[in-house]
């Protein structure tokens, strides 16, 4: 009995040992202008946020491709498309997933809205979004920023509600940003 609790107990320490969340800084700032980027999409284009400026823009950071959440929240995204472009808004997602991930990806989910690829996290580490190392694999925590049409940033979420969360961005654009 003494030797499997002594086996439950360093399994436990060792998994919670090999999941380390590690902290690229503070979140930018609400109110803040929003850090400038150019990344390639799935399809390697460079897309830059300077591109977008007089939009709104739905800055959403997640995990992984071809993951559960990160498919669920990608849908809901594609299913409000619609909605975004009425609001005069686009959704860029970014990932650690490279360009050739994402165009499987999309692909595969029949998604048409611009997924970039941050392997290096310079602009996860510019936004300071959390990551987390998964063994050797390293993915970004999932937060979105809601950029105004002059380039700041005027609301920040740490997801929870995947299922809900692109209701929740769209009200936050009809409200103002609010």
């Amino acid at each position: 009995m003494k030797k499997f609790a002594l086996l439950s107990l360093s399994a436990a320490l060792l998994l919670s040992a090999a999941t380390v969340i590690a902290h690229a800084g503070d979140s930018v700032a609400v109110g803040a202008p929003a850090p400038t980027f150019t990344l390639p999409s799935q399809d390697n284009t460079p897309i830059s946020l300077a591109d977008y400026k007089g939009k709104w823009v739905v800055l959403y950071f997640y995990p992984k491709d071809f993951t559960g959440g990160c498919t669920l929240e990608a849908h809901n995204f594609q299913r409000d498309l619609e909605k975004y472009q009425a609001a005069n808004a686009v959704v860029l997602g970014v990932s650690l997933d490279t360009a050739e991930s994402h165009k499987g990806f999309c692909t595969k989910e029949s998604l048409t809205f611009k997924l970039l690829a941050d392997p290096d996290a310079k602009v996860v580490d510019a936004y300071g979004v959390p990551t987390k190392m998964y063994g050797t694999t390293k993915i970004a925590m999932r937060q979105t920023f809601l950029i105004d049409p002059s380039g700041k940033i005027v609301k920040m979420w740490d997801v929870k509600d995947i299922p809900g969360h692109s209701a929740e961005v769209l009200a936050a654009i009809a409200a103002g940003g609010k």
